[in-house]
Parts: C-alpha cells; structure tokens; sequence
C-alpha cells in the first residue's frame, strides 16, 4: 500500500487484482505496519457490525496504524468510548423530519451558489464554486454557527484532514477545537433554534461532549460532502449517456445518488476504516489475533462483482441495496439522510439548470488528493 490509482473515478488496478485473491490480505501500511485489508463485500459488512473488533488498541503507542487512524481517534473522543450513548443524542437531529425541513434552506443555498456559476464565464472549477462552498454553508445553517465564520471554519476544517502534515493537522484541530469550546459556551448562554443549542440542553450532557460533538459534527459534515459532491458529478459527466438519463427522467436523481455514492473513490493512501481486534477471531478462512489491526475497505467491497454485476459501470438504475457507503448497524453514518438530501438537491439543480454540463477535460487530468484523509477531487473544470 498505498495502491496506485490511474484513473480517479475506478477501482485501483492493484486492488482490484488483490480483490481476486481473495477476501482478506495481509499488507502493509504507508507507514511501515502490518495489517489485514478485507475487501470483500460480505466480509467488510459483517465486520462493519462486529464486536470482536474496536476502534481503538489499548496499546495506544505501539499499535498499527494507517495515516488516518490517529485523526479519526482525536476527533472520535468520547465518541468512541460512549458511542451508544452519544449516538442517540444525535439521531433526532438527522431525523427525517429534520431533514425535510432544513432542505428548503440547501435548495436556496445552492441557487444562490449556481446564480453565481451562471455570471462566470466556462470553463469553471465546479469544486471551487459549488463542492467546497456549499456543505460549510450547510453544517453552519444546521448547527448554528454564524456564516460570517464559515470561511474561516472551513479553512480549520480542511488543516485538520491534512494527514500529510501531523503539524499542520494538529495546529488545524486546535483551532476547531478552541473555536468550538467558545461556540459552546455562546450557546450555553444564548441558545437557538439549533442544533448545538439543542445538545447543550440535553440533561447531564457536559461541555466537553457538547465540543466534542460539534467537532465531529463539522469535520464530518463537511470534508465528505465536498468530495462526494466531486465524485457524483464528475461520475455522471464522464458517462455521458448516463446524465441523459438524468435529463430525460429527473426522478432518476435518488438513484444516481446513490450509484455515485457506491462508486465514489476515496484517498487512495486510506485503506479503509480502520479497527482493531478485541479477540482472536476466524474470517474467510484467515485467523485474526487479538491486537491486530484491521482495515474495512469499503470502497473495495461495493466494487465486489459477487454484490454487484459489472462494479464498474455506473448505471442510475441500480439496484444498490447492498451498498455499504455508510457503514452498517450500529456504526452506520448517522448523518446518511443530510448527506443525500444535499446531493439529490445539487444533482437536481445542475441537470434542470447546466443541462448542457460536462468535463472541461480528460478523466485522465483529473486528480485526487492524495494528502488528506477523507480524499476527493483536487479539481473539477467543467463547460456548458
């Protein structure tokens, strides 16, 4: 590992080779670590919703690790150690009913964003004027932090996911953290009608929690919104026929949503979700000890042709039932619902308004980033 990825929008060739072998594969991490990658499906969905394994080793300092796992454990906090909990404290703000009505304020947001496009003369970089600038909008909206800091928020945000640079991802989390300690308190004093301030209201909830979730909240609300709005678009862009289908049946966006968000590439360092096992434990035939490290390639598994005929061929009439984008049980992502809901509204929004959209360039010129956790597109040119 890393594998090397020659085209941003499929299945690295080396781990498309290694997903033939077999379900599980003993690696080693860009780091130097031993680890076990579990590529197939079936097996990545049944350890997504295991308790034989962790997300965290006891051995803090001696453990295995990829790039990413110590950010995730910073910002997981009490998260990790409480998840039952805390989880449940979230879930009725992501509710259906939530959703529905913040939806009204993404559609507004993303007019304004593509009222802005239509002043600019092609090619443009769809990332820059819409990826980046929307989800931040959103999660301040939703969260209740004023717009007026969004940019600087972002720009935190972003320093943190910099798992090419420990000293700037450090430096990024502190002023995410410092920031959020201080919202914190402003809502303790002065609630809304928001998010935040409806935590901080919940009964024997401390501050600490309350920052640590607000941190969680925007670190993962926004850093993986931008990069699926990149994906889905360009996805669609790339397979021409596929964004006619768009065109000429709109109530095909949900499907779309979701066939992208099967097929969408993550950073091709990140070798999945990662884990640790609390026991000795057997999987495909592979013996798995206690102590190991385990990463959950996700991306892998929804490109498994035992769950899904053709992986690699997008179609927005899918059947992506089995799809684990989100993770499964009790680990799932809770914030699945927003991160749909924002998508289906810029697909919506692109197909009735750029319907003539497409790639300002080759698949070939686009890149990924490769020095942040979360990944996604560097750039997205586009014409009309």
């Amino acid at each position: 590992m890393p594998f090397e990825q020659t085209n941003v929008l499929q299945l690295a060739p080396g781990l498309r080779t290694l997903q033939s072998q077999g379900a599980v594969h003993r690696v080693r991490t860009v780091e130097g670590d031993e680890a076990w990658l579990v590529t197939g499906h079936d097996q990545v969905a049944q350890l997504l919703d295991d308790d034989r394994l962790g997300r965290s080793n006891p051995d803090s300092e001696a453990a295995a690790k990829d790039s990413g796992s110590a950010l995730l454990a910073s910002l997981l906090g009490d998260f990790a150690t409480d998840h039952a909990r805390l989880r449940a404290l979230l879930e009725p703000h992501f509710s259906p009913e939530r959703m529905l009505a913040l939806r009204p304020h993404v559609e507004k947001m993303t007019g304004r964003l593509l009222d802005e496009l239509t002043g600019q003369k092609p090619p443009v970089d769809l990332r820059q004027t819409l990826a980046l600038p929307l989800p931040i909008q959103v999660m301040c909206e939703w969260l209740g932090v004023p717009q007026e800091d969004k940019d600087q928020f972002g720009s935190w945000t972003q320093d943190a996911a910099n798992v090419g640079d420990p000293v700037r991802s450090k430096q990024g989390l502190g002023e995410l953290f410092g920031y959020c300690r201080q919202l914190v308190a402003d809502k303790r004093q002065n609630p809304g009608d928001d998010v935040i301030s409806r935590i901080c209201a919940t009964e024997g909830i401390t501050d600490n929690e309350v920052l640590g979730l607000t941190a969680l909240l925007l670190f993962g609300g926004y850093e993986t919104t931008v990069a699926r709005i990149g994906t889905c678009v360009s996805l669609l862009l790339a397979n021409p026929e596929q964004w006619q289908a768009l065109l000429d049946d709109p109530g095909l966006v949900p499907g779309a949503v979701e066939e992208t968000l099967r097929m969408s590439m993550p950073n091709p360092h990140n070798g999945g979700m990662p884990r640790y096992a609390l026991t000795d434990f057997e999987i495909d035939g592979v013996t798995i000890r206690t102590g190991d490290f385990v990463m959950l390639n996700i991306i892998a598994a929804n490109h498994d042709e035992t769950a899904f005929a053709d992986p690699g061929r997008i179609d927005v009439a899918r059947d992506t039932t089995g799809s684990l984008v989100f993770g499964r049980g009790a680990y799932s992502c809770v914030g699945a619902m927003m991160a749909r809901m924002q998508l289906q509204v810029v697909l919506t929004q692109l197909v009735a308004r750029f319907p003539t959209m497409r790639l300002a360039v080759g698949v070939e010129e686009l890149g990924l980033r490769h020095n942040t956790l979360i990944g996604g597109l560097i750039q997205l040119p586009v014409t009309w």
